[in-house]
């Protein structure tokens, strides 16, 4: 049942928008100016990908555990 939700169209979009926003900003704020002079290193990309992993974790878990909350409820 859990995976069924993770993996849902509403979670996924969710999670997915929210992780290209907040993802986009923390990539800025801490690799900014590397990012404008073109001096990433492999080490930071890496970083900046997993920078977007950390949001879109939250968001699912947050939107799982909303939707079976108010699935209980409705029970």
């Amino acid at each position: 049942m859990t995976l069924k939700l993770i993996f849902s169209k509403q979670v996924v979009r969710t999670a997915f928008k929210l992780s290209l926003i907040v993802g986009t900003i923390l990539g800025l704020i801490n690799h900014g100016p590397d990012i404008f002079a073109h001096t990433l290193s492999d080490s930071q990309i890496i970083q900046i990908m997993v920078t977007y992993l950390i949001p879109y974790s939250v968001s699912t878990y947050s939107s799982v555990c909303s939707i079976r909350n108010y699935e209980k409820r409705q029970i």
